[in-house]
């Protein structure tokens, strides 16, 4: 399939980042069909003085799409609009409040509260330069008297104040928005794995017993990353409820 030309209104005057906004209006037409699968997008150099935004702008953008699975990259070709695959509605919402809405009595114990550099994975994850420092967080997730889940989690230090007892006594994205954040959008995968010695011992498991593993990164409405989450949950106590749709 040919070359698409795009021309995709921006507004410079947003606090919406300039990849943000190229990013959902390509998500849009491609779930409307507009790009259908197998579209392939202009090269980087011809797009991005087209669109008046810098290369790593406009890389940025196409990153995301790549990560949302709505883009894929193939060597020789470029950039194309992906074969769609099944997707999962899945409300975005936190563990703590799945648990308190189940009447499951959530209750958190904080292993770990610190301020530290943010290493080279972790500062891509929050798009922000390695050495930031950055919270990062360990906790275990109880439903009643039973370890569900143990969840490790990095967050820019400006967004709010973070102390071992808030945590203890509520849950994350509740503290966010309880200090002005919208969580608006989220980007997760879900997988599988055994345990390790160390989560089998937090978890109450034996070694090498299955685990649910969730990586999430969250954005709030102005695009900025909020949060990178990683989690694994007991399969023996926990499942994911997924929705699909034809």
């Amino acid at each position: 399939m040919a070359e698409t030309p795009l021309s995709v209104p921006l507004d410079r005057t947003s606090p919406i980042p300039l990849y943000f906004q190229l990013a959902r209006e390509l998500e849009r037409r491609i779930r409307e069909g507009e790009l259908p699968p197998g579209t392939r997008l202009e090269n980087e150099i011809l797009l991005a003085g087209r669109l008046g935004l810098s290369r790593p702008t406009l890389r940025r953008a196409i990153e995301y799409l790549v990560d949302q699975g709505l883009l894929v990259r193939k060597r020789g070709v470029g950039t194309q609009v992906a074969t769609p695959r099944v997707r999962r509605p899945v409300e975005l919402s936190s563990l703590y409040d799945d648990l308190d809405q189940a009447g499951q009595r959530p209750r958190t114990e904080v292993l770990g509260l610190s301020v530290r550099p943010a290493p080279e994975a972790v500062a891509h994850r929050l798009e922000v330069d390695p050495g930031t420092e950055v919270y990062a967080l360990e906790r275990l997730r109880y439903a009643g008297d039973e370890p569900l889940a143990l969840m490790h989690n990095h967050l820019p230090l400006d967004l709010v104040d973070l102390t071992a007892e808030r945590l203890a006594e509520t849950g994350l994205y509740r503290l966010l928005r309880a200090g002005g954040v919208t969580v608006k959008i989220a980007s997760q995968s879900i997988g599988a794995r055994g345990a390790t010695a160390a989560e089998a011992r937090a978890l109450g498991e034996v070694p090498g017993a299955p685990l649910l593993t969730m990586d999430r990164v969250a954005y709030d409405d102005t695009g900025r990353v909020i949060e990178a989450g990683s989690h694994v949950y007991r399969a023996s106590r926990y499942s994911f409820e997924l929705t699909l749709t034809g």
